[in-house]
């Protein structure tokens, strides 16, 4: 089998459902593949609606809600495809997008893991699709906004590559979880994904060992998704959701960079995600 997609769904039966047709309608023809669709113990009714309308697709239901990493990773085991595909529920896929990345991927077997342009809603890049790793500098630079500011600076602008060409194929640090191509070698070689991260860094972790196993990590402008981000989290969010992105920034820096830095920067770094997450949290508890 050349492809295995997995998707996981949580409460998002519309999504999750536009984004299987889309996969579905696309230029496919040649191509052997099988959908894997991983449901987090939804208890709204979205994956008995999905399961009536794709039966084709093979699902697993697991009993509780295991996070994003752990829900691919239980896809993965079970997938038969020589190349692994993981895509948000909340994407929907251009025509040639599959075919497309697939045949470039198969054609440079020094690449790690391919990711595509990913597009929003209103047509602007998704700036998370191309990314430097969250040094302790980049991730002060991109907090105080100066990559807006500056989006052409190498200096500035490296925590989302403002100054890298939107078009160009390139190999770069990191690309991001709503579209990772990776070939089964690799997975074999690196292993899955961390489950410590319950969602959110989950695919910086990912592309971070995979570079260090030698591998490229590539964005490929050439095909594209687009992506709904955050669609179902419009007004106030779960304060778990939000609490697990700024905790997974803290996971991220004591795996990798803890004895890179000294303990000043690690403080600063800790210390400053710490409040960041506390405002965060404060916002939106303000919110309706």
């Amino acid at each position: 089998m050349d492809l295995s997609i997995i998707i996981v769904n949580y409460k998002t039966e519309e999504l999750t459902s536009n984004c299987i047709d889309s996969i579905i309608k696309s230029n496919t023809r040649g191509l052997c593949y099988e959908i894997i669709l991983v449901d987090n113990a939804s208890d709204d009714g979205s994956i008995e609606a999905i399961e009536k309308q794709f039966p084709e697709i093979t699902i697993i239901k697991n009993s509780e809600n295991l996070g994003f990493s752990k829900a691919n990773n239980i896809g993965m085991a079970v997938a038969k495809g020589d190349y692994i595909l993981l895509l948000n529920s909340d994407t929907i896929v251009d025509l040639d997008t599959l075919k497309g990345a697939l045949a470039f991927i198969k054609d440079h077997k020094h690449i790690g893991a391919l990711g595509c342009k990913v597009l929003l809603p209103s047509g602007k890049l998704d700036p998370a699709c191309k990314r430097s790793f969250p040094t302790p500098m980049n991730g002060l630079y991109h907090s105080l906004n100066l990559d807006l500011a500056f989006p052409e600076s190498t200096r500035f602008g490296a925590y989302n590559l403002t100054y890298v060409d939107e078009n160009k194929t390139c190999s770069i640090d990191c690309i991001m979880g709503a579209f990772m191509l990776v070939p089964r070698a690799v997975v074999d070689t690196v292993g899955m994904l961390d489950e410590d991260f319950f969602m959110y860094g989950e695919d910086v972790d990912w592309c971070y060992r995979i570079k260090q196993a030698g591998y490229q990590v590539m964005y490929y402008p050439e095909v594209r998704i687009f992506h709904h981000k955050k669609a179902s989290g419009i007004g106030k969010r779960n304060p778990k959701v939000i609490a697990a992105f700024y905790d997974s920034m803290i996971i991220f820096y004591n795996k990798h960079y803890q004895n890179k830095y000294n303990r000043f920067t690690r403080w600063c770094v800790i210390t400053g995600t710490t409040i960041m997450k506390k405002m965060a949290l404060a916002k939106n508890n303000r919110r309706k």
